[in-house]
């Protein structure tokens, strides 16, 4: 008899705790997600060059969590872009992230990776494209032999013009051609982009090592548009084990330079406590549902 694969992570995104990741803040995001019941804490790595890995291994040691990080490239630092100089930025932020995740402890790397997250004008390049997978095969050798899964964040048309899809993402795994890069869904922007919520999971497959759980207006789960019962059931099909990770912004946590940018233009909650705990048995009964479907 096959034996099951082993329950995905549950956690829980930072920023629904904080908008600050100093000693305060990594104590508040590890004690909201304790508190709330999650496993995990990703952390987001706005600034690897003014982290510090061992402090923030030890507040999420503490508090019981396995811990992994995000971040987003900016215009500054876009390996897309056609400027060399541009680009080798991109690739050395993201190597000074996967050095902070492994003096941390942690286990993943994730997010827009691949581009700069903003709204760009024109299509990316071909030039573009081939400068992305060069600079994501050197991060990606660095961090397998740290031991750290890289995983590409799948964002909307609004926030990457090179990776919009599934689809999209696993013609770039084949051109950035490692075995340590892998894909990242997130319902938020599946909700946006993909067709359905089924065929990206079932297409990405083995692929498909990070997800994050995000409802349509990112506010509570359940009170928008998003399909998550076909999106479970997709996950249980390739019997995915991943982490699964909720993300949700408000101005009442983030601040105002990155709720401009993540275009928080309206607040759906205020109480990070109350939120967190609701996402988190929202998940865990949603996943122990589609485990159900075995003795149908």
């Amino acid at each position: 008899m096959t034996a099951a694969p082993p329950a995905p992570q549950i956690g829980a995104h930072g920023l629904v705790f904080t908008g600050e990741f100093d000693e305060e803040g990594l104590v508040t995001a590890a004690s909201g997600a304790q508190q709330a019941g999650f496993g995990l804490l990703e952390l987001p790595l706005a600034d690897p060059y003014g982290a510090d890995g061992a402090l923030v291994g030890r507040m999420v040691r503490d508090h019981g969590l396995s811990l992994t990080a995000s971040l987003g490239l900016t215009s500054e630092n876009d390996v897309t872009s056609e400027d060399p100089q541009t680009v080798r930025r991109g690739t050395d932020l993201l190597l000074r992230a996967v050095d902070v995740i492994a003096e941390a402890g942690g286990e993943h790397l994730c997010g827009v990776l691949h581009s700069a997250m903003q709204k760009y004008m024109i299509p990316a390049s071909e030039q573009g494209r081939a400068n992305s997978a060069r600079a994501l095969a050197e991060v990606a050798e660095h961090a397998a032999a740290a031991g750290i899964p890289v995983s590409l964040e799948i964002v909307n048309r609004y926030e990457s013009n090179l990776i919009n899809t599934a689809r999209d993402a696993l013609t770039h795994l084949e051109l950035i051609d490692h075995p340590n890069v892998h894909l990242h869904l997130d319902t938020y922007h599946m909700n946006i982009e993909e067709s359905d919520m089924a065929s990206p999971v079932l297409e990405a497959g083995d692929a498909l090592r990070y997800v994050h759980i995000g409802e349509s207006h990112r506010g509570y789960l359940g009170t928008g548009s998003v399909d998550f019962g076909t999106f479970y059931r997709a996950l249980q099909r390739i019997g995915y084990s991943g982490p699964i990770v909720f993300e949700s912004f408000s101005s009442a946590v983030v601040s105002p330079a990155l709720s401009n940018t993540l275009g928080v233009w309206r607040n759906l909650w205020e109480d990070s406590a109350d939120l967190a705990a609701h996402a988190q048995r929202t998940i865990r009964d949603s996943l122990r549902a589609v485990e159900t479907l075995s003795l149908h």
